[in-house]
C-alpha cells in the first residue's frame, strides 16, 4: 500500500512538473536563430503550412512547440561564387515569401523586435531573415542593401569558405599557412561598420577566431553567434571557446545553441563516419538524386533511424553545453539555435520544432525560474535585435 501511495504521488509530482514546463514555455517569446528548412524545402518541395512526416519544421508542429519566432536561414554552399550565390540569395528569399503569403493567418516578415512581439500577439509565427555566409553577397555593398531591405536581419560572415575579406573557421584551422589573409581584412572591416549602420546583426557563428576577435574589435553592436556550442565540451572548430565566449559577453551578444549531434558530443562524428560507410551505395544513390550531400545525409539516418539513433547524443549533454555557457558568462548572454533541416542528427528527443517544450523541463529540472528561461528561450535574442535595429 505504502508502495502504491509513493508511486503514485511520484507520478503526480512529475505531471506537475510537466504542467509547469509547458505553462512556463508557452508563456515565454521563443527565438530559434537558425533553422535550414527554407535550403532543403527548395529540393524537397514540402509544404510546409501542412504538418509533414518528415523533416523537422513545418508551420503546424511550429505551432505546438511554442516556437513564437524563427530566423530562417538564407544559404548555398561554396560553389556557388560570384554571378550565382546572391541570386541564389534571393531565390531562397523568394521561396520564404511565397511560403508567408501561402499563409497569412499562420505567419508574417518582420524586421525588428517591435514587429515581432505584434506577430505574437496577432498569434502569427515571426519570421526573419539570416543570410548564411558572407560569399552570398559577393564582396558587394550594394548587395548587402539590397539583402537588408527584402529583410536580412544578419549576416553570417563566413560559412565554412572564407571570403575575400573573412576567413572562416575551417580555413582557420585547416589552411591557415596558405591563407592569403587571417581574420578580417580593411574591407571586412568596413562591412561589418555597413552592418552596424543598417541594424544588421553581425553573426559570428562559422567564422575563425582571428575573425572572432577583429569582428568584436570593429563592431559597435552586440554580435550574435546564430548556432554554435561550448569547445570546452565538444572541441569542434564550429565551437567557441571559453575566452570567445567571455569576450562575447563583454560585447553584449548572445550564443545561441546549435543542436547538431556533430557540435554537442566530441564522440559523435568518428560514429557517424563509420554509420555513413556502411550505407556508401544508399548515400551514393541518394547525392545523385538531391545533388546534395547534406539532404543524402538527411535522408540515409531516416531510412536507418534504429541504427542512427543508437548514435545520437542524449538529450543531457546539449543542456550540458548550455548550463556551462550560462555557469561561465551569465545566463543574459545565451538563447537557441537549432540548425534545425541543416543535419543529419540531434540529440535524443529532439527529433523537430515539436520538441521545443523539452529544453524547458530540463531546465526547470536544473533550478533555472521563470524569469531565466524566459531570457534563454528568446529574451536575449530580442534584446541584441533592439540594439542592432534600435526598434
Amino acid at each position: 500500500m505504502k508502495k502504491s501511495l509513493l508511486l503514485f504521488s511520484l507520478l503526480f509530482a512529475l505531471k506537475l512538473s510537466a504542467q509547469n514546463a509547458q505553462q512556463i514555455h508557452q508563456k515565454a517569446i521563443l527565438i530559434d536563430t537558425h533553422n535550414d528548412v527554407i535550403s532543403s524545402e527548395l529540393i524537397t518541395k514540402a509544404d510546409l503550412g501542412k504538418r509533414q512526416s518528415e523533416g523537422n519544421f513545418d508551420l503546424v508542429r511550429a505551432k505546438e512547440g511554442g516556437l513564437d519566432a524563427q530566423i530562417f536561414s538564407i544559404w548555398c554552399g561554396e560553389s556557388y561564387g560570384k554571378g550565382t550565390a546572391f541570386a541564389f540569395a534571393n531565390r531562397e528569399i523568394d521561396s520564404l515569401y511565397a511560403l508567408i503569403k501561402r499563409n497569412p493567418d499562420k505567419i508574417t516578415l518582420v524586421h525588428n523586435s517591435k514587429e515581432l512581439k505584434k506577430a505574437v500577439a496577432d498569434k502569427k509565427l515571426a519570421a526573419l531573415i539570416g543570410v548564411e555566409g558572407g560569399h552570398m553577397v559577393e564582396d558587394r555593398i550594394d548587395y548587402i542593401d539590397s539583402l537588408a531591405k527584402r529583410g536580412m536581419r544578419y549576416l553570417t560572415l563566413t560559412w565554412n569558405n572564407s571570403t575575400s575579406w573573412a576567413t572562416s573557421a575551417r580555413d582557420e584551422v585547416t589552411k591557415k599557412d596558405s591563407l592569403k589573409h587571417l581574420g578580417l581584412t580593411d574591407y571586412g572591416k568596413q562591412i561589418v561598420k555597413h552592418l552596424n549602420e543598417l541594424g544588421v546583426m553581425v553573426d559570428v557563428s562559422h567564422v575563425g577566431e582571428r575573425t572572432f576577435y577583429d569582428v568584436l574589435a570593429t563592431t559597435t553592436k552586440p554580435v550574435i553567434a546564430s548556432h554554435s556550442c561550448a569547445y570546452s565540451i565538444d572541441p569542434n572548430r564550429r565551437n567557441l571557446k571559453d575566452e570567445q565566449l567571455k569576450a562575447l559577453a563583454k560585447n553584449g551578444g548572445v550564443v545561441c545553441l546549435n543542436f547538431y549531434s556533430g557540435f554537442v558530443d566530441s564522440t559523435y562524428t568518428p560514429k557517424v563516419i563509420q554509420f555513413l560507410h556502411l550505407h556508401k551505395a544508399e548515400l551514393d544513390s541518394l547525392i545523385g538524386v538531391y545533388h546534395d550531400v547534406d539532404l543524402a545525409n538527411i535522408r540515409v539516418n531516416a531510412m536507418y533511424k534504429t541504427e542512427s539513433d543508437k548514435i545520437r547524443p542524449p538529450l543531457e549533454l546539449l543542456i550540458k553545453h548550455l548550463d556551462y555557457i550560462v555557469k561561465l558568462i551569465g545566463v543574459d548572454y545565451v538563447g537557441i539555435g537549432s540548425d534545425f533541416d541543416g543535419a543529419e542528427s540531434y540529440p535524443l528527443g529532439m527529433d523537430s520544432v515539436i520538441d521545443y517544450p523539452k529544453i524547458t523541463e530540463e531546465l526547470l529540472k536544473l533550478g533555472y525560474g521563470q524569469k531565466d528561461i524566459d531570457k534563454i528561450l528568446g529574451g536575449n535574442v530580442m534584446r541584441v535585435l533592439a540594439a542592432n535595429t534600435g526598434k
